[in-house]
């Protein structure tokens, strides 16, 4: 029999199980940032694949990287990368319809007042600019420009290989003193107390551990197949189910920018590095067939495919719990949500960095573990219903996958908050929330939710003084976008791809 003191071991050792972007993501952090304090073992199968799609990421991703000390031209040169300002949606709000989800911030508002209201009050006014022409990072991205300086700080993101990225990250773990033990995993062994004891491989070896990371993406085996955490689907807010993937040559441009354009049953992305193009086409299972979608992304290529298309499937949804006992679900293990603003490996990040904040040196506690739950729930759930807008606030009435998504009931906190803006131009970002106010307000303004109300406070300028404010700000963006180098120069600079 354990004695309660003995439940409750230090943690001295943690298993990976799975590797692949999570997985390495996780080994990175922890050998880095705790090193000399814990063993890090990575397990892994060569033979088994990983998904491996996740190639556009968010700004968030430099707050990493920097945690951990990567350069950045190494990592970008290592990874085939690119730079990325933000994502166009294309046919989202109906057919013809194009906006850019911009990184960065947009105009210039007050202490009372957010920027959207003396937008809003210039259409009023007349001032019909767009919304984008207030953004730095939207202009850059339009004219397909890119730079950094001091004078100019510009927000981006980055386009990666996410093969190249783990292999990276393996690399950099390993050189932190991370231990790779190649092989598959064929049982789990538990305690008494319904803990993890030991990962069994197929050659018979074990692996034995303190805390445990299942990385081993949709399978679950540890979160789910043993520890049975539980599942709460999404499919009746997100029904695409379904990608269909394939790589391509490079095209004639290189715009810093995902595009994400929406079909009749979901939508299709083009992720551009420096020497391929990243293709899928996301659908729902119920409204198009595998091989209408594999033929439809093909038909929709700009260049050359480099591969077969492959079908992926997935649910959305998430763990019920991220921690339990000791074991931390991390990457798709845990939950998914489809890539449509490019969240994943930022989740797989935040997981790993949430952990190291509360990690269970003493021991793995319910009182730790809970408050890990309770974080990564609302934040997951936060991004869900930003995901959720860009179905559900369309007019597009063209098949039954739209009508569906446009008639269907959403989640009351997203109601809310579509609600308020509606009535009176008011967005807000809460304190656990990834997506900033100005993330809602240009999704919301793309996709034709327009208020019809905004604050006063902006009334109390002239037409004069709100057309000079307002031309200001378009006049100095322009000026500083007319002076950057194009996208492609840029990357042939600063991180030339290895090897090419």
């Amino acid at each position: 029999m354990h004695t309660k003191a003995e439940k409750q071991p230090g943690v001295k050792k943690v298993v990976i199980a799975g590797g692949g972007t999570a997985g390495w993501v996780a080994a990175a952090a922890l050998s880095k940032r705790l090193k000399g304090l814990i063993d890090v073992v990575l397990v892994e199968s060569e033979e088994i694949g990983t998904v491996g799609v996740g190639e556009s990421t968010i700004p968030p991703v430099q707050l990493f990287h920097n945690l951990l000390g990567i350069d950045e031209q190494e990592f970008m040169r290592a990874t085939d990368a690119t730079f990325k300002l933000g994502i166009s949606f294309e046919n989202w709000g109906q057919i013809g319809d194009k906006y850019i989800h911009p990184f960065g911030t947009t105009g210039k508002g007050s202490f009372l007042a957010d920027f959207q209201h003396y937008y809003l009050h210039g259409l009023r006014m007349g001032i019909t600019a767009p919304l984008g022409e207030y953004c730095y990072e939207l202009q850059a991205a339009k004219a397909h420009k890119f730079g950094k300086s001091d004078s100019s700080a510009i927000s981006y993101a980055y386009h990666l290989d996410a093969g190249r990225y783990a292999r990276f990250l393996r690399r950099f773990s390993e050189a932190q003193g991370a231990t790779r033990i190649e092989g598959k995993i064929a049982q789990v062994q538990q305690q008494v107390n319904g803990d993890i004891r030991a990962l069994v491989l197929e050659s018979g070896e074990e692996i034995s551990g303190d805390l445990f990371i299942d990385c081993t993406g949709f399978r679950a085996l540890l979160i789910e197949q043993t520890l049975h955490a539980g599942f709460e689907r999404w499919d009746h807010w997100l029904p695409c189910n379904k990608a269909v993937v394939v790589q391509t040559e490079p095209a004639a441009t290189l715009p810093p920018y995902t595009r994400a354009i929406a079909h009749d049953s979901g939508w299709q992305w083009k992720i551009p590095l420096q020497h391929r193009v990243g293709n899928g086409l996301v659908y729902a299972g119920d409204y198009l067939s595998d091989d209408e979608a594999r033929q439809r992304l093909l038909d929709g290529l700009e260049t050359p495919a480099l591969m077969q298309p492959r079908v992926l499937s997935y649910q959305t949804g998430r763990r019920k719990k991220f921690w339990h006992k000791n074991c931390v679900a991390l990457g798709l293990s845990s939950g998914f949500i489809e890539p449509l603003e490019s969240t994943s490996i930022y989740l797989f990040m935040n997981g790993v960095i949430r952990l190291l904040r509360m990690f269970p040196f003493h021991g793995c506690s319910e009182v730790l573990s809970d408050e890990y739950n309770r974080q990564s729930i609302s934040e997951l759930e936060l991004v869900r219903d930003f995901i959720i807008l860009h179905y559900h606030q369309t007019q597009r009435s063209d098949s039954p996958f739209w009508n569906y998504c446009r008639t269907m009931t959403i989640p009351d906190s997203l109601a809310q908050r579509m609600a308020l803006f509606k009535d009176s131009g008011r967005a807000f970002q809460s304190g656990e929330e990834l997506f900033r106010l100005e993330s809602w307000v240009h999704v919301m303004l793309g996709q034709r939710l327009l208020p019809d109300n905004y604050h006063q406070i902006v009334a109390s300028l002239s037409e004069t003084e709100l057309s000079r404010y307002l031309h200001s700000i378009r006049h100095t963006i322009n000026q500083v976008v007319e002076r950057l180098p194009s996208h492609r120069d840029f990357i042939q600079r600063y991180c030339k791809a290895d090897g090419n």
